[in-house]
């Protein structure tokens, strides 16, 4: 018997690529719901025709709710019943949150507010949020808002017994050919003949695959406790390996990739843990895990009760983490069933 078994679990962002993954990895078990809620009825429309083809015997299981995360009397509407809530729902693209940092404010952080507030009053057990490596040491309007969404998902969690309402969070870098990311892009202009465009080669960057989002997810849900925050240990590549990887699997010419600089907000590096968090990161194999702060605001009782000990651990990112060569982002890329999918419309083999 699973953890899901005849449980309801409710995706904010459901109709993005996360919400797909999680839907393609729970739908055919013995989970009792799934809750989608967004505020875009095509995708939903779209989400739900794509299932009743690809899972007919399952696809009652998806319940669809229109709302938006900024409005707390919808986000309650969709509450009622709910066990278990997967937060994907952001602005998460860094040249438009620079350009309408307001609009990431509303939705990234006063959004979360809205969903933690709906669940803990509907005493759902277990909310999982997912955040960014741009969180730490953010330079972008879209890193910013994310860091004051882990800082309000973690005041949230001091507010609530976790045996009530469990709020944990996860961090991870660039999800491979998520929607809005480079790869499909990249395939694109190989496709139509144009020139593969980079902003900076040795920009490095933290991959991983949709499914190792999930499970990223998986055991926070399992293994966090309240106001954690998990890490995945992810490797990383350089933009430009990852492109020529590209160019190797699709047919590309790698003289053809053009440099086009840095757009707004963006960073040579990202980071999963910052040097302050490493000073309490507790190390889980796979993963990392960043306990909250339990101390009160009464600091006084502190002064002859300081921890002198620090972890040896210092910042994680993907400059210092393993670093991929070009055979081995192509294998990783290759891995991918949006990959193979295209792949396969091309006539092409790996």
């Amino acid at each position: 018997m699973s953890l899901f078994k005849d449980k309801t679990l409710m995706i904010t962002g459901g109709t993005g690529s996360f919400g797909n993954a999680v839907l393609n990895r729970f739908l055919q078990t013995d989970i009792g719901e799934i809750r989608i809620f967004s505020r875009d009825e095509k995708k939903q429309d779209d989400m739900r025709h794509e299932f009743q083809v690809k899972m007919p015997e399952v696809a009652e299981k998806i319940k669809f709710y229109i709302g938006d995360v900024r409005d707390l009397a919808s986000v309650k509407n969709a509450m009622h019943g709910v066990d278990y809530i997967f937060h994907a729902a952001a602005l998460k693209q860094v040249p438009s949150c620079e350009f309408f940092p307001i609009e990431a404010v509303k939705t990234n952080v006063i959004g979360t507010e809205n969903v933690l507030t709906a669940a803990i009053e509907a005493g759902v057990k277990n909310v999982v949020c997912l955040s960014t490596d741009k969180a730490a040491y953010p330079v972008n309007a879209m890193g910013t808002s994310k860091a004051m969404m882990e800082k309000v998902i973690v005041a949230k969690s001091r507010t609530v017994s976790p045996d009530k309402t469990k709020i944990c969070c996860t961090r991870y870098g660039n999800v491979m050919c998520s929607r809005g990311s480079v790869i499909p892009l990249w395939i694109d202009q190989i496709k139509n003949g144009n020139p593969i465009t980079i902003t900076d080669g040795s920009m490095t960057r933290f991959i991983m695959s949709l499914d190792e989002a999930v499970d990223l997810v998986l055991f926070a849900f399992e293994n966090g406790e309240s106001g954690d925050i998990l890490v995945q240990k992810a490797p990383a590549c350089t933009i430009q390996t990852q492109a020529e990887a590209v160019c190797e699997l699709f047919g590309g010419d790698k003289k053809n990739i053009k440099v086009i600089g840095i757009r707004h907000g963006e960073k040579m590096y990202e980071t999963l843990l910052t040097n302050e968090e490493c000073a309490n990161a507790i190390d889980m194999g796979a993963f990392y895990r960043v306990p909250c702060d339990k101390r009160g605001l009464n600091y006084d009782k502190y002064f002859n009760q300081g921890d002198a000990q620090r972890n040896p651990l210092t910042e994680f990112n993907s400059h210092n983490t393993q670093l991929l060569n070009v055979a081995e982002t192509k294998a990783k890329i290759a891995s991918l069933a949006y990959i193979q999918e295209e792949l396969a419309a091309l006539g092409l083999k790996h």
